[in-house]
């Protein structure tokens, strides 16, 4: 005779494998992850962090997404303590070097610290099936900002070098 504790129902249907079921049919669209943060070589973390803030909010994450726009605005701190080293080093091989030194360090600690996370949510979340957000507008504005920052950074550095002749 088989035993039954008062917590179990006989009669009830069998339990589904909870582990083998993604949510992909209810996934919100969503910028690929690793995409962004694959983009933030060429447009800095500002682009990644920017895009993982709001797909953190279209997930309903908004601890994380809240994290995500911490990373935002250090990010773009970030470009103005850039734009601020290479302009206060004298050689400008050297600064070209320590600058780029910096944005790839604080490339990989953003990776590392925020943006892995979010692929790998993503992925064990909703796989590889899930609607994916196009990337036509934010990579046309990311382009927009880039040469914004570097119009910018070449109008701040003739006033430098106005100010502080050599």
């Amino acid at each position: 005779m088989e035993y039954f504790d008062v917590a179990t129902n006989p009669y009830a249907p069998p339990a589904a494998n909870v582990e083998d079921v993604t949510d992909a049919a209810y996934a919100p669209p969503v910028w690929n992850p690793n995409a962004a943060a694959n983009w933030s070589l060429i447009f800095s973390p500002v682009f990644g962090a920017f895009l993982h803030m709001r797909n953190w909010q279209a997930l309903d994450e908004p601890k994380r997404a809240a994290t995500a726009k911490g990373w935002l605005v250090a990010s773009v701190v970030m470009l103005v303590v850039y734009l601020w080293l290479a302009l206060s080093l004298s050689d400008s091989k050297s600064a070209d070097a320590a600058t780029r030194m910096v944005a790839f360090a604080y490339l990989l600690v953003w990776y590392f610290a925020a943006a892995r996370s979010q692929s790998t949510y993503v992925k064990e979340r909703f796989g590889k099936d899930y609607p994916h957000k196009g990337w036509g507008k934010p990579l046309l504005i990311a382009v927009a900002g880039l040469v914004g920052y570097i119009m910018l950074a070449a109008v701040v550095g003739y006033i430098v070098a106005v100010v502080r002749p050599a």
